[in-house]
């Protein structure tokens, strides 16, 4: 595993049967497809790079399991590359979409369910997510 964060990816962050950051990119890296891609890279997913398009998805599924804060990067276009922190635990389960680029993780602006929430597709992909990790965990 080589998401942005993963030093600290065995840091117990809740009970159950996933506790850790690892444990979480281990359960979704068989259930992100192309449908809970963001349609804009939708054609440039693929299994070898599953994280594409994942950010906010997975970002607020990751704060459903363990709490804490979804932070965003503004990346040009003007969109936010969502990522989680939990207490002085930061990772980001979906970096790997960027390869080698470097991004700043630091002074990002808290992201909100309501204003990403508000596009329905986003909410339906998210929805969709959060379903396909229930149906193996049993977390919601």
């Amino acid at each position: 595993m080589a998401y942005y964060g993963h030093e600290r990816g065995k840091t117990i962050l809740t009970d159950g049967p996933i506790r850790t950051p690892d444990d979480l990119y281990a359960a979704l890296l068989p259930l992100w497809r192309a449908e809970t891609c963001a349609p804009r890279m939708r054609g440039d997913w693929t299994p070898e790079n599953p994280t594409l398009g994942q950010c906010s998805v997975t970002a607020f599924l990751a704060q459903d399991v363990f709490g804490g804060k979804v932070l965003g990067i503004l990346r040009p276009g003007g969109n936010y590359h969502c990522f989680n922190a939990v207490g002085d635990c930061v990772f980001d389960l979906t970096s790997e979409q960027f390869g080698g680029e470097k991004l700043d993780y630091d002074d990002c602006p808290e992201q909100s369910r309501e204003v990403h929430f508000a596009k329905a597709e986003k909410k339906a992909r998210y929805e969709l997510l959060k379903h396909l990790l229930n149906e193996r965990f049993r977390l919601f």
